[in-house]
């Protein structure tokens, strides 16, 4: 087998891959200091001591909200291609097929509120 120049450049390619994905992993573990006790073994959030523990629970109303937002947040980033699109289509085909689009989007919103899914929780104390 003859090793050719194509193949050395491989070769150095793939090392000096390496070495960047794992020199700073290495290097980092080398010079890193090596403290123990003290507030290294405490939560961080945002440079200020955390007040209670750092595993708090949150209510379901969190979740719940993040996952409609997410949900609507997607479906109305497909409107943006259609909103570019729709001034070159022709006849009233693409308006019906938004229409029925944004229907659907109407009928969920007003199922999760009648689901109760948008009344916040009042705590009692």
């Amino acid at each position: 087998m003859v090793f050719t120049w194509l193949q050395l450049a491989i070769f150095l390619f793939l090392l000096g891959g390496l070495l960047f994905a794992g020199g700073p992993l290495i290097l980092s573990w080398i010079i890193a200091p090596r403290a123990k006790g003290g507030d290294i073994g405490m939560s961080y959030e945002c440079g200020m001591k955390p007040h209670g523990r750092a595993w708090n629970q949150f209510g379901i109303s969190y979740y719940v909200y993040a996952l409609l937002f997410l949900a609507f947040d997607v479906d109305v980033l497909y409107l943006f291609p259609v909103a570019v699109w729709y001034p070159h289509a022709e006849g009233m085909m693409s308006f019906y097929k938004v229409a029925i689009f944004m229907g659907v989007l109407a009928l969920a919103i007003i199922y999760f509120w009648r689901k109760g899914v948008f009344t916040w929780p009042r705590k009692i104390s």
